[in-house]
């Protein structure tokens, strides 16, 4: 297998929320889904961004997931089909950080990276950890109910981050990806772990 060398990618925005209830089937939870983006510079330290908070640190937070990545070469998808849902959660025009990510990528997509690889900003240094797992808060945020099934059909996922050196990022800086050892795949270990569920 030939090891790709590193290349760069951007961040086009990042993105933090508070956990805050939200009603989804007739019931309140607790979310820290609903991201907006900020300028910054923010805070990067072992368990995340400065100001955000994860609701459910078994599927978001803690070291190995303190940052979600995603690529926004799938944001035109997203926008098409709740377009056709005609869902409304959100208005007619996603924007960054309403698929839960902290990091708006452009650059780098789920059949490219692995576990172990390294996003290299200018003053921090994050590591790919694992694939996101899609859940019914995930629904909720995009208005309508097969969101999940189609990020799952699609292994469109984006990717969790593990925080190797501390520093601050910014939104519109570039970063490099310096693969690793190439051994699992994202999008390979996210259709392994979801496909005993899609029988």
């Amino acid at each position: 297998m030939t090891h790709p060398a590193s290349r760069f990618g951007q961040l086009l925005s990042l993105n933090v929320s508070a956990a805050r209830p939200m009603l989804i089937d007739d019931r309140e939870v607790m979310t820290g889904i609903l991201k907006r983006g900020v300028a910054g510079p923010v805070e990067v330290g072992p368990l995340g961004l400065a100001g955000d908070e994860q609701a459910d640190l078994s599927v978001h937070g803690g070291p190995g997931k303190a940052i979600y990545a995603y690529p926004s070469e799938h944001y035109p998808f997203w926008q098409t089909v709740r377009a056709q849902a005609r869902a409304a959660a959100w208005g007619e025009t996603l924007v960054p950080g309403a698929l839960g990510e902290n990091l708006t990528i452009a650059g780098l997509l789920e059949d490219q990276v692995c576990v172990g690889d390294v996003l290299r900003f200018p003053d921090c240094e994050l590591a790919v950890s694992e694939p996101r797992f899609p859940c019914f808060k995930f629904n909720a945020a995009m208005g309508f109910k097969q969101a999940s099934k189609l990020m799952v059909q699609n292994s469109w996922c984006g990717f969790y981050l593990d925080v190797r050196h501390p520093g601050t990022l910014r939104a519109g800086e570039a970063f490099e990806w310096v693969p690793g050892p190439q051994e699992v795949g994202i999008a390979e270990l996210f259709r392994a772990r979801v496909a005993p569920h899609r029988r």
